[in-house]
């Protein structure tokens, strides 16, 4: 299995001279954890809502005048849309993160995986292991 078949195409995005309350908005109206900042249509970061609790909140800061730009990680993660499962799970180790945006061959946004789409993944294949086992027991 690749990212192709587990990422989520449906990604929030915003610029990275966005406020902190627009995205703050964006996070609450999706009902999502993260945005991720794009420029020309390439991932250049991701804002958590850790980010705003971290940046903003903690530091009581003006929401409307805080951008994107200031409070997002600028080395975000990214992986290749044809990766295999098993080389996402070696990537979200190395990276500890728990979102990694998904690129496509000409590295533009195609989608967004996070640490709990594979950890659902990962359970429903253990699931299906354990049907396998129990069906091969003898009955007593």
């Amino acid at each position: 299995m690749t990212v192709d078949e587990l990422m989520r195409t449906s990604v929030i995005t915003a610029r990275p001279d966005h406020s902190a309350s627009d995205l703050a908005v964006l996070m609450r109206d999706e009902q999502v954890g993260s945005v991720v900042i794009t420029e020309d249509g390439k991932p250049t970061g991701i804002v958590t809502d850790r980010d705003l609790a971290v940046g903003v909140v903690a530091e009581s800061a003006d929401p409307d005048s805080k951008t994107a730009r200031e409070l997002m990680s600028n080395d975000v993660v990214t992986v290749p849309h044809d990766i295999g499962v098993f080389e996402l799970c070696d990537e979200f180790a190395e990276a500890r993160v728990r979102r990694m945006p998904v690129v496509g061959d000409d590295d533009t946004l195609a989608g967004i995986v996070t640490l709990d789409d594979l950890h659902v993944l990962l359970v429903d294949e253990q699931g299906d292991l354990a049907r396998a086992v129990q069906a091969s027991i003898p009955p007593y």
